[in-house]
Order: C-alpha cells, then sequence, then structure tokens
C-alpha cells in the first residue's frame, strides 16, 4: 500500500492561487489503477475528480483518453457532479455536448436508472453520470468513479463489477466519508493497508484539509477577507454543528470501532512453545554499581541465555528486530526474527529488561544485532529516552540499517494492517508466552486506529506493563518488511567494552 502525503506547490510571486489545493492536486496526480480517498465532508474532492473526469474523457485515446462512469447514491450528487463536469469543460475549453438526460437501457431492471452524459466529438468518449448502481456494468470499459462509497447499498457488488475494468486498462477511484467500522468501504481500506490488495490511499481530514487552504478557498469565493482568528472560529463552528458525529464525519475515524484488536484464539493459533521469551531484571541500585561490575554481570547472563539462542538462528536467512523502550516503568523488549523461505516471520526469542541502566541496554542490544545473521532492519523505539538508544545503535548499524521511529497516530494506522493481516494469514511465529499474549490483546481500535491504551496491565509476577512485547513485535514486523540496502559492516567500537568482554567470549 501506498499512502500518498500532501504536496505544496510552490506558488512563490504568483498574485492568485492555484486553483486546486495540494490535497486536490495530489488525488489528480496519482495514477493509481485504484485509489481510494477516506476524506471529510466538504473538502471538494469530487470538484477535483470532475476536472480529472473531463481532461480523460475530452483526450485520444493515444494520449489515455477513456469513458467515465460516475456513480453516487442519490440524484443530487450526481447533478452537482455533472454540473461541475459542465464547468470544467469550459474552463478547459473543451469541445462537448451540452448535458443530455436519459435512462440506462443495458437492463430491463435498469431503466430507471436516470442518466447524465456529456460527449466529446473530438474523442469519441464521453462523461456519464449515473445516480445509481446499474446491474450491469461488466461489459464497460474506461473509469469508474464512485462517490460516497460507503452509503451504496450493494458497494461489494459494484467493487466485483468495477475492479473487471482493471484487466483491460480501466482505473477504479473510490471517495467516500466513513460509515461504520465493518463497511466494505472501511475493509477495502484496511485490505489495501494490509498489503493484500494493491492501491493507493488519500487520507484527507477535515483539519488537514483546512491547513492545506480550504478556509481561504471559501473566503476567496464570498469575497471576504481571511483571518487566522475567523478560521478557528469557522473550524469550530463545522464541529460543534457535527458534534458526536464529527469523528467520522470529518475526522476520518469510522465509527463503533472499540475493543480488542487481536483476539486470543488467533494470537495462541501464531505461538510456539519451543520459542521463548529471555526476561532480565535488575535489582535497585544496580545502576550504582562499578562500570566493569555491571559489564560483566550483564556479559554473564547474555553468554547463559542468550548466546544459545542466537547460536539456533539460521546463518543463511535474513535477520531483522524491534524494540520498544522502557527503562523504569515499562519494560525495554527486542525482538528479533527471521525471514523464513516461505516469507514467515518467525521470532525466535524475545528479550525483556526490566529496570536495566541504559549502558547494559544498549550492551545487550550490541551484543544480539552484531550476532543476528545478514541483519537487514533495525526498527527502534525513538520517543523520549529511547531517543538515546536509537541514536548509538544508529551510529553503529548506520542510518539504511536503523531507522528511528517516532510511533504516532499515522505511523499505527499505515502499519498495524500489515501485522493483522500477518496473524491472519499464518505468516508470523512467536513465542508462547502469557504476558506476550496480554501484551498483544491489550491494542485496541481508538479513533479507528489500532493502538496500545494509555493504561497499564500487569504481568504473572504483578508486575506493570503497557503492551511493550506488542509493540516490539509489531516494529520487528515492520523491520521485516522494510526495503534495503546491504552495506558492509565495520563496528564503531572504542575497544572499552570489547576489552572488558573478551575473557567472556571464549565461553
Amino acid at each position: 500500500m501506498t499512502s500518498v502525503p500532501f504536496r505544496t506547490p510552490d506558488t512563490a510571486g504568483a498574485n492568485v492561487p492555484a486553483v486546486l489545493l495540494p490535497y486536490q492536486q495530489a488525488w489528480i496526480a496519482d495514477p493509481s489503477p485504484l485509489k481510494l480517498a477516506e476524506k471529510s465532508r466538504r473538502t471538494g474532492l469530487t470538484w477535483a475528480e470532475a476536472a480529472d473526469d473531463v481532461l480523460t474523457a475530452s483526450s485520444s485515446r493515444d494520449a489515455g483518453g477513456q469513458n467515465v462512469y460516475y456513480i453516487a447514491y442519490n440524484q443530487d450528487m450526481t447533478i452537482e457532479y455533472i454540473q461541475a463536469c459542465s464547468m470544467w469543460v469550459k474552463a478547459f475549453n473543451r469541445a462537448a455536448s451540452e448535458i443530455e438526460e436519459g435512462f440506462w437501457d443495458e437492463a430491463e431492471e435498469d431503466k430507471h436508472i436516470k442518466t447524465f452524459t456529456i460527449r466529446f466529438p473530438g474523442s469519441g468518449f464521453r462523461v456519464v453520470a449515473l445516480s445509481s448502481r446499474p446491474s450491469n456494468l461488466r461489459g464497460r470499459q474506461g473509469i469508474i468513479v464512485i462517490d460516497e462509497a460507503a452509503f451504496h447499498d450493494k458497494l461489494v457488488e459494484l467493487l466485483k463489477a468495477a475492479m473487471a475494468m482493471l484487466i483491460w486498462g480501466g482505473k477504479v477511484r473510490v471517495i467516500s466519508t466513513h460509515n461504520g467500522v465493518e463497511n466494505p468501504f472501511n475493509v477495502l481500506l484496511t485490505e489495501i493497508r494490509a498489503a493484500t490488495r494493491k492501491g493507493t490511499i488519500h487520507h484527507i481530514p477535515f483539519r488537514e484539509a483546512v491547513g492545506q487552504g480550504l478556509y481561504r478557498r471559501v473566503c476567496l469565493r464570498l469575497g471576504k477577507a481571511w483571518t487566522a482568528e475567523e478560521e478557528a472560529a469557522w473550524m469550530e463552528g463545522v464541529y460543534s454543528f457535527y458534534g458526536a458525529g464529527a469523528a467520522e464525519e470529518l475526522d476520518c475515524i469510522p465509527a463503533n470501532s472499540g475493543g480488542a484488536w487481536l483476539s486470543r484464539a488467533l494470537i495462541e493459533s501464531r505461538m510456539r512453545t519451543e520459542l521463548k521469551v529471555l526476561r532480565w531484571e535488575c535489582k535497585q541500585g544496580f545502576e550504582m554499581l562499578p562500570e566493569h561490575i555491571r559489564i560483566a554481570e550483564c556479559n554473564d547472563w547474555l553468554v547463559a541465555h542468550v548466546l544459545p539462542e542466537l547460536l539456533k538462528l539460521d546463518p543463511s536467512l535474513s535477520s531483522y528486530c524491534g524494540e520498544d523502550f522502557g527503562r523504569t516503568g515499562d519494560l525495554t523488549v527486542l525482538s528479533p526474527g527471521q525471514i523464513l523461505q516461505n516469507l514467515r516471520r518467525r521470532f525466535p526469542f524475545l528479550v525483556e529488561l526490566r529496570n536495566v541502566p541504559f549502558k547494559q541496554q544498549e550492551q545487550v542490544l550490541f551484543y544480539i544485532c552484531d550476532r543476528l545473521p545478514r541483519l537487514r532492519k533495525l526498527a527502534m523505539d525513538a520517543r523520549g529516552n529511547g531517543q538515546y538508544l536509537a541514536e548509538v545503535a544508529m551510529q553503529r548499524y548506520g542510518a539504511l540499517v536503523v531507522e528511528q521511529v517516532m510511533l504516532s497516530e499515522t505511523w499505527y494506522r499505515e502499519n498495524t494492517a500489515p501485522f493483522k493481516a500477518a496473524f491472519e494469514d499464518d505468516g508470523v511465529e512467536l513465542p508462547a508466552d502469557a504476558d506476550v499474549m496480554n501484551d498483544l490483546r491489550a491494542f485496541e481500535v481508538i479513533r479507528g486506529v489500532p493502538r496500545i491504551p494509555d493504561k497499564r496491565t500487569t504481568d504473572s509476577d504483578g508486575k506493570k506493563r503497557h503492551g511493550d512485547a506488542g509493540v516490539s513485535l509489531l516494529l520487528g514486523h515492520y523491520a521485516s518488511r522494510c526495503d534495503y540496502v546491504p552495506i558492509e559492516f565495520a563496528s564503531t567500537d572504542d575497544g572499552r567494552i570489547s576489552d572488558v568482554l573478551s575473557d567472556y567470549m571464549e565461553n
């Protein structure tokens, strides 16, 4: 799945703004055969789509011209769209017919469906706007635009018919606000984010649209001066109008989306008893011990518990690792893994560190990553104090290998769907462990996005956890999916730790 970011054009020196706002430009510029827009109400995306459709239908076949079929779920939307197309015909100075009204006559049951058509004699193509879903679209070829898709009664059947157009070079455009988490529109979004279906997604919430100039465009149309104060008041009024429905209607968050994200049965089905969780907890005051003692005790634990698991790894397979950071309240969890020949992701062991000093966390991380065969990616939690460990790892292994991840709602939105798909498709193996199970079960869908809520749980010993293993596994799975460039490894170790550890390596 590819997410398409907003791009602000360079308008320095221009006296008038661009006709289309940046998010409208990004939508039109995206050539993907299948693209979806999850959007706020009244962001003008249909208006921008009409511009693209007029250019497409008025172009020759050699220039990419095709017929365009626009399908709305009511006649008012259809009329608004075809009028926008008519406006763009005049703006682009294209030769076209007047709007023709008629009825879809391909099948007896569709004769009640009203159509509005604009023909382009120069290209031989046309734009056809329909007020409902015709039963027979499969014999058609061109571009199909499904507007406010989440509100179509038979969206699944319509999408099946639309996808057939992709075979011969057609394209499918799906535009909608949300209408519930179980709606086929949201299911399609999830499939693309999980990379189980190809396509691109444009995420256009109301606040971001305003930030890209939506209210300025309203002011321009109304002939009034823009001020930041009036924009803030206008936004507050819009959100007040939608009330409790603002999250879904304006913020692109599907409703009825609470509760646990991964089921216990699904998690258990991917757990293997032969895989282990290795835990090391330091007592209070350990950080006050002399450095050489801390290094030696840490190495004793690594040699006794971690080294045997590292020696079991297949040297011919690529490795990756995820890391969620914690120091006092939360755990640091390392999730090294390997990509098997069948592309399944196996996490042969997890390492949990509780109350471990920063330098010993660094020691553990380097010990493991130095010995992971063909290490291709390390994804590390770089929030707060975790930024230190992520930075020193980047300095040791390079910026191409280490990604310092700032976990955010956007990052979770883009990467949790592939993680869940790996569980559903039997694409992951992890240690069988009750605490790991609970950490994965801690994921909840919050504001439409799966993430760990801001609350603590307790482990089997009554100590606090915060979904740490779940986040680490998510980061590990993300690392396994990242593109990478092989580089030659050269250690930047200044020798101090190596000198202390040399006596232990023979063990």
